[in-house]
């Protein structure tokens, strides 16, 4: 889906690595939550609470995910999953666009 409605936006942005990663959260009416963000050329590790289902908007990257031993490649129009409690690493190539919904 290309646009959202309906929704409130938090106007702080959340801000990692030195503002090399960052986002935007949306809240919806159900009570579901998203973020949209742009990520920086770079390597990152990042921790879940929940289950994370990540849309590659534009741009590209490989991840790792929790136990895997490969790192796979993730390009524009694409998702990736990384369960609850868990880490991941990312090794982005070019500017990304993600959309990051969060799962329960």
């Amino acid at each position: 889906m290309p646009e959202f409605t309906n929704v409130t936006i938090v106007k702080e942005a959340n801000i990692y690595f030195d503002g090399k990663v960052t986002s935007r959260s949306i809240l919806f009416l159900d009570g579901s939550k998203k973020t949209l963000g742009i990520m920086l050329p770079g390597e990152y590790e990042f921790n879940t609470d929940q289950k994370e289902i990540i849309e590659i908007i534009s741009g590209g990257l490989e991840v790792l995910l929790p136990g895997s031993e490969k790192w796979e490649g993730v390009e524009e129009g694409e998702t990736f999953e990384v369960p609850a409690q868990s880490k991941f690493g990312l090794k982005v190539k070019r500017i990304t666009d993600y959309c990051c919904s969060f799962m329960g």
